[in-house]
């Protein structure tokens, strides 16, 4: 008796390019203060508070996971670890 094969999972949306251009900054590393800040208005025109605001909606987005799962996980990491020492 043949069975057909199981349906394929459903697919996850990819990120816009707006929420991949800020995982891209959070991977780089920054030599010192304001440089993150100043790459978040040019490069992304954002200010900095919409910025983290946007970014902390990413980390508990799935599609940012299947993105970039070092990058999110760690960032997770880090969230975690400011809420528990307040």
């Amino acid at each position: 008796m043949d069975t057909d094969p199981p349906p394929p999972p459903p697919r996850v949306p990819s990120l816009n390019r707006r929420e991949q251009d800020i995982l891209a900054l959070e991977r780089r590393g920054f030599p010192g203060p304001g440089v993150k800040e100043r790459a978040i208005r040019e490069e992304l025109g954002l200010a900095p508070v919409r910025y983290y605001q946007l970014l902390n909606a990413l980390l508990d987005d799935e599609r940012a996971l299947a993105h970039d799962p070092v990058t999110v996980n760690r960032l997770r990491r880090v969230r975690e670890t400011r809420r528990s020492e307040r």
